[in-house]
Formats: C-alpha cells, structure tokens, sequence
C-alpha cells in the first residue's frame, strides 16, 4: 500500500461468521481491528437487517460490536438515492430498507413513484412484480440493494427477485452493492475515509474482492467462505493479499 493504511472494512459472513457462529480466530480478528486504531466498518450485502439487528446478530454469536461498526447494503442504497432527484419509491423489501429510505426523505408510495426500489423479502407476491413493472414502464427507476441471486439453502436475494421484473420490462436495475464501487465509496463517505488508505477484507472474489478493486482499494481475500485458492486463476485480477482466515492477517 502505497499510503498509510487508516481504515479496514470487513465483510461479515464467511470472514467473521458462519450460519451465526464465529468462524474459529474471528473474535482475535474483530479485537485487534478495535485495539488498532483504524477505523472500521463491517459490510453487508444483506439489506434487511439493521444496525441494531446486526449488533445483536454478532453478540449473539459472542462479539461485542457498537451499532455504528455496521452498513449495509440498505443504508447505500439510500444514499445513492439521496443524491438522485425524485423522492418517491415503490419498494419491495423489508422494514430495515423503508427504515434508511425514510430517514433520506423518501415518500414510500404506489402512486406514481420515480423508483422502483428491490431488496429482499418473504412476503415476495404476484401484486409486487406487477405494480413494478408497470411503474418501471411508466419511466419509473430501477434499482436493486444487491446482485445476489440467493443466499443460504437457496433463499432467494434480491437478484432472483429483480429477475421476471427485469424480464417484463426489458430494463436492467442498477444494483447498488457489492461488487459496485457504488457500495465501498458510500461506506468510506460514511466515516470520512478514502479509497487508497483503505482495505476490504473479503470471502468472495466476485463480490468482495471486486468491489474492492474497483474502488481502488487494498483486498485481502480470506478462505474461510464462498471463494478458495483454485479460484484465483477463474478471474482477471488479484486480490492484494490472501490468508487462510482472518485471525492470520499481519498487514496492519
């Protein structure tokens, strides 16, 4: 790294936990970012949960973290749309996404909205993916928390559900998280950071490790998750550094 290193932002699961459960050297991990000085971040794709939810999500698998070490792909979300103009959305998603969209000022409505805004839900119904679509053929706009198509035992992410609107419509949604660089700059804004004096440590190489790379970041890529070493020669980029797990890292 060719400036000082000042901030880490660490994704949350397969570096840190494991359906809820620490991953073995997560807990020294998470103690010498605290004790090191830097600023942090722990980031998530998932856009339905909150801060507070997160909180207790890590404490519950035996890590004390403040609420505000957490950003999610709900909160860039909002803050992508923030610098958009219309201040109305259509949304399919859960209370943590309506939560971030309201604290920026947005009307929640189905009356004539300027965006159709996706991310995760169980209530998912016939009605949803009809009154998007019609919005977004009206000039609605489309966008999407995140690219992923599904999560654990194949419960579906955003992605699957933005695909039959997408199909209907013809129109691609913008996805605001990882891998876009969309994600990472909106949580270096959010604690007064800056690209080239930060790090992601990530799990994935196409989503964690990407963004990272595209915002002009240092990655480190942990093996502990979705991507292994035989990965590395299916993409066209390097990760800056790669461990085993994240108790191993020794670059700051």
């Amino acid at each position: 790294m060719e400036h000082k290193l000042t901030t880490i932002i660490s994704d949350i699961d397969g570096v840190i936990l494991h359906d809820n459960h620490l991953i073995e050297g997560a807990g020294e991990y998470l103690a010498r970012i605290q004790a090191s000085g830097l600023k942090y971040l722990l980031l998530t794709n998932y856009p339905s949960q909150t801060r507070k939810d997160l909180k207790n999500r890590l404490a519950n698998a035996g890590a004390d973290l403040p609420e505000e070490a957490f950003y999610t792909s709900a909160m860039a979300t909002a803050a992508f749309l923030a610098r958009q103009e219309g201040r109305k959305a259509y949304v399919i998603g859960d209370a943590a996404l309506t939560h971030e969209l309201y604290n920026v000022g947005f009307l929640i409505t189905d009356i004539d909205p300027d965006f159709v805004v996706v991310g995760e839900t169980k209530s998912y119904n016939w009605e949803m993916i009809q009154k998007a679509s019609w919005f977004i053929m009206n000039g609605a706009r489309f966008v999407g928390t995140n690219p992923d198509v599904a999560g654990p035992r194949g419960f579906p992410a955003c992605g699957a559900l933005c695909a039959p609107i997408e199909l209907i419509t013809g129109k691609r949604p913008f996805f605001v998280g990882k891998p876009s660089a969309w994600m990472m700059r909106a949580a270096l804004n959010a604690i007064d950071s800056h690209s080239e004096e930060s790090m992601i440590v990530g799990d994935n190489l196409n989503t964690d490790i990407l963004a990272g790379v595209q915002a002009g970041m240092d990655t480190v890529l942990v093996l502990t998750g979705y991507s292994k070493r035989e990965d590395l020669d299916k993409v066209p980029f390097r990760p800056t550094h790669v461990f085993e797990r994240a108790a191993d890292i020794d670059v700051f």
